[in-house]
Parts: C-alpha cells; sequence; structure tokens
C-alpha cells in the first residue's frame, strides 16, 4: 500500500486530509511537528510527503531541505491563503508541487496521483548516458562529472541539464522545461528556470565548446559554441 506522510500541524486538517486519502486506498501518517517530521521520515519511509509551510520547531522550508539530504521522495508543499509561500524558493529546496489551502479534496488527491505517477514513470536506467568533452550525465546513477569531477547537483537542476544536454541545439520556451522536469500539472513560476539555470552555469563556468544559451525572447538551449565565446 502506498504510504503518505501528513505534516500539518493542525490535527483537524491533517485528520481530514488523512481521510480523503485514506478512502482512496492510501496509506497515511498524520505529524504536527517539523523536528518530529524529520525523525518519522526515516523509519516510517513513505511514498509522497504532503508538507505543511508553517509547523513547531521547523518549518516546512527546513524539513524540506533535511528531507532532501536522505531521499528524493516526492513533496507536495502545503500553505495556506495570505501565506507567504516563495514558490521558487520551495522548488529550489526539491518540493515538487504545491497547494494552497483552502483546496477542494478532489484536487488534493488529483495531485497526489499526478506526482506519485510522474515520480514513478521516471525511469532513468532506460535514459542512455551523454558523454561530451569534460563532461559526462549519467542519469541511470544520477552523476554529472565535470573536468573530471563529479558535481553534486540537485535533483531538477540535474534532471534539466540532462533534458538540455538530450537536445543539443534545440531551443525550449521556459514553460516547455517547466513541463519536462517539474511535470505538465505543475502551475509553476518560470522564473524558476532562470534561477535552476544561473546555477548550473556558476557550476560549469570553464570555457568548454558547449554551454547553456540563452535563446532572447523564448528561452534555453545547450549548444555548442564557436571560439572563445560565451553566453554566459
Amino acid at each position: 500500500m502506498t504510504k503518505i506522510m501528513v505534516v500539518d500541524d493542525d490535527k483537524h486538517i491533517a485528520e481530514l486530509i488523512s481521510l480523503y486519502l485514506r478512502k482512496e486506498g492510501f496509506e497515511t501518517r498524520e505529524i504536527h511537528n517539523g523536528r518530529v517530521a524529520v525523525e518519522a521520515f526515516a523509519t516510517y519511509a513513505p511514498s509522497l510527503v504532503l508538507l505543511d509551510l508553517m509547523l513547531p520547531e521547523m518549518d516546512g522550508y527546513q524539513v524540506c531541505r533535511e528531507i532532501r539530504r536522505m531521499s528524493q521522495t516526492p513533496i507536495i508543499m502545503l500553505t495556506a491563503k495570505g501565506e507567504t509561500f516563495d514558490k521558487v524558493l520551495g522548488l529550489e529546496l526539491g518540493a515538487d508541487d504545491y497547494i494552497v489551502k483552502p483546496f477542494e479534496p478532489k484536487e488534493l488527491v488529483a495531485r497526489v496521483k499526478a506526482v506519485l505517477r510522474r515520480f514513478d514513470n521516471k525511469t532513468p536506467t532506460a535514459s542512455s548516458a551523454i558523454v561530451m568533452p569534460n563532461l559526462t550525465i549519467d542519469p541511470e546513477r544520477l552523476i554529472l562529472i565535470y573536468h573530471g569531477k563529479e558535481l553534486d547537483l540537485p535533483p531538477k537542476e540535474f534532471e534539466l541539464m540532462y533534458y538540455l544536454a538530450s537536445h543539443p541545439g534545440r531551443p525550449f520556451t521556459r514553460e516547455q522545461l517547466l513541463s519536462a522536469c517539474w511535470g505538465y500539472d505543475f502551475a509553476g513560476d518560470t522564473r524558476t528556470v532562470d534561477v535552476h539555470v544561473k546555477r548550473l552555469r556558476e557550476k560549469m563556468n570553464k570555457n568548454d565548446n558547449w554551454a547553456i544559451k540563452t535563446v532572447w525572447g523564448t528561452g534555453y538551449k545547450f549548444d555548442k559554441i564557436s571560439g572563445d565565446s560565451h553566453d554566459h
């Protein structure tokens, strides 16, 4: 049975969410404290985490960061309407989606199923490694080697780099990249893509004969570059 950890300091809301999820055949565990959530994650080993932003002891951002150190288990952030939720920050920390309270139970269940489906469909073993001068991207082992050194990339940065490098010379809009790496039903901010590209460029900043190039008015492409011209 698919296990879902529901982390919300409001016991009534946590119970309500659990009720809807159990009706759909999920097993749930409710937790009301951020620090306890991090400890429980390791032992409960859920398939997905629903994570409220405002929590005692550790907030949702901190919990998300700690879980990401241990696992790539999908995380959906829960935020109350009117709360200042930085979508870009949440996504940078590794959240897979977010949903604003109050929400329709059907929408919550649909989002949970969609994120789980996306996660299950990721079969990197079917993808082949990309090998170029000074760059190897191995999706099977989730390893990127740049100039002989293994770079420790967060999952979304890795996915974005692999996706762009898999289609050399092809320009993508920010929306297309969001769809490909964050999922079609992700109502995200396209600025997220810019932030991730900026970080990749900072990490891969040597004068190579390829780069992630900005396509003005469109988005980005992974392309070979001639001579010493750089588009950083």
